[in-house]
């Protein structure tokens, strides 16, 4: 984590008041839908709760361990242009952190 982003395993609608509180900005869903099966709480859900409290919502899956250069350049281009800081999750957090740390090798952030 660091000031701009932070990680996060699998959330649901009803933890986006948390988010908020926590002063996140933005969210990034890097988890595929139904990846869990039918009980993970899909994006659309994910989204409305977000946007219902102001917070810019992304929606880019990946497939863990299958992260390609251009998922990384499509993360990039989201990070650069939304208000920070951003949530990024997925069921675990770690292929969201695998975008973070790829898009940073690559010298593709902004700050």
């Amino acid at each position: 984590m660091t000031e701009n982003v932070g990680f996060a395993g699998q959330i649901a609608p009803e933890h986006v008041a948390q988010v908020v509180e926590k002063g996140f900005k933005s969210i990034i869903n890097n988890r595929p839908d139904l990846e869990g099966g039918a009980e993970q709480p899909t994006t659309a859900q994910i989204e409305e709760a977000s946007r219902n409290v102001g917070l810019d919502y992304v929606y880019q899956p990946v497939v863990a361990g299958q992260i390609t250069e251009l998922d990384v350049r499509t993360f990039a281009n989201h990070y650069n242009e939304l208000p920070k800081p951003i949530l990024m999750f997925c069921r675990t957090g770690n292929r969201s952190n695998n975008l973070y740390q790829l898009a940073k090798q690559m010298d593709l952030l902004d700050d």
